[in-house]
């Protein structure tokens, strides 16, 4: 049986972040710095330019980085728009977890904090493409 009181209870936080269809969902724990990307490591996530995306935030919040390991869980859309969910979704944990990283954060990149809502336009009824009209023959 365990004691109540040698239980040290840790603190979760936890936010989201999206882009175009992509979902991203963080998990903020206190602990050695250690980054999870659905189940990878950060340091083999491909391509280097997604790689480099995600890290922003981290360099950002530098101390607070390697304090707390953090757990994400992409899906839908592409390996750019996950990039873009995955740092959103990091960017707002660890404003959860520092206030006043909120900040540093807003001074650096709007889109660390404030998600970018466009979405690719609809195909009109009974055309192709979302804006290419259909032509039209006289003979």
């Amino acid at each position: 049986m365990v004691d109540k009181k040698t239980v040290k209870k840790t603190k979760v936080f936890q936010a989201t972040g999206k882009r175009k269809t992509a979902i991203a969902k963080a998990t903020l724990k206190e602990g050695t710095g250690m980054i999870r990307i659905n189940s990878h490591r950060l340091d083999t996530i491909t391509p280097y330019l997604a790689k480099e995306r995600i890290r922003e935030p981290l360099i950002l919040a530098g101390e607070d980085a390697k304090k707390v390991n953090i757990n994400v869980k992409t899906s839908g859309g592409g390996w750019s728009s996950q990039t873009e969910a995955t740092r959103l979704a990091i960017a707002r944990t660890l404003t959860n977890y520092n206030k006043k990283l909120k900040k540093t954060f807003l001074d650096y990149d709007r889109h660390l904090l404030v998600a970018d809502t466009r979405f690719k336009e609809t195909c009109k009824p009974n055309d192709s493409k979302a804006r290419a009209k259909r032509q039209k023959s006289y003979r």
